[in-house]
This record gives structure tokens, sequence and C-alpha cells, in this order.
């Protein structure tokens, strides 16, 4: 019965840390760069976008394709490291826990 007990305690402290872990994605913030830095996009943690910027040589009429593609790149190569953070914050959060999954499957 004390084993029951002691992985319910187990089981209600990683469902805290997981909480904690997702309100600490709302304040990561990633910033994706393309075409050389003329175009940037931030996102949360959560992978919500926070604010781009564009480069003012980019604003010309022949460079608008241009300037949207870089924006798409920029907005992916952001996403891309608001996932890799929100890996690491959830496997932190679950400890050593973390590899109980993998037993399972998952």
């Amino acid at each position: 019965m004390k084993d029951m007990m002691g992985m319910m305690r187990q089981a209600r402290d990683m469902q805290n840390k997981m909480q904690e872990a997702q309100a600490r994605l709302d304040s990561v913030e990633v910033t994706g760069r393309s075409g050389g830095g003329a175009v940037e996009v931030t996102l949360t943690g959560k992978g919500e976008a926070k604010r781009v910027v564009i480069s003012p040589e980019l604003f010309t009429e022949d460079d608008k394709a241009v300037l949207e593609d870089l924006v798409v790149a920029a907005f992916n190569d952001a996403r891309g490291k608001s996932e890799e953070e929100a890996q690491k914050v959830m496997q932190d959060a679950m400890g050593p826990l973390a590899g109980l999954g993998a037993m399972f499957g998952q």
C-alpha cells in the first residue's frame, strides 16, 4: 500500500511539474531568421507568433514575392526552434520519468 501511495504522490508531483513547464513555455521566446537576417519571426515556446521584423531595404514592389517567401522561411525556422525548446522543457519537467514513454511504446 505504501508503494501505491508513493506512486500517487509521484504522479501528482509530475502533473504539477508539467503544468509549471507549460507555463514556462509561455515565457520562452525563440527567433527564426532568413535572408541573412533581413526577416525575423519570434515565437513563444508554444509556437505562437510574437513579432515579425522586416528590414526596410526589402520594401520595394519587385521584392514582394521574395519578402513573402522570407517571412515563411523565418517562421518555419522559429517554429522548429520553438518545438526543440518545448521538448527540452517537458523533458526537464518529467525528470527521471522521461524514459517511461519509450518503455510502453510511446
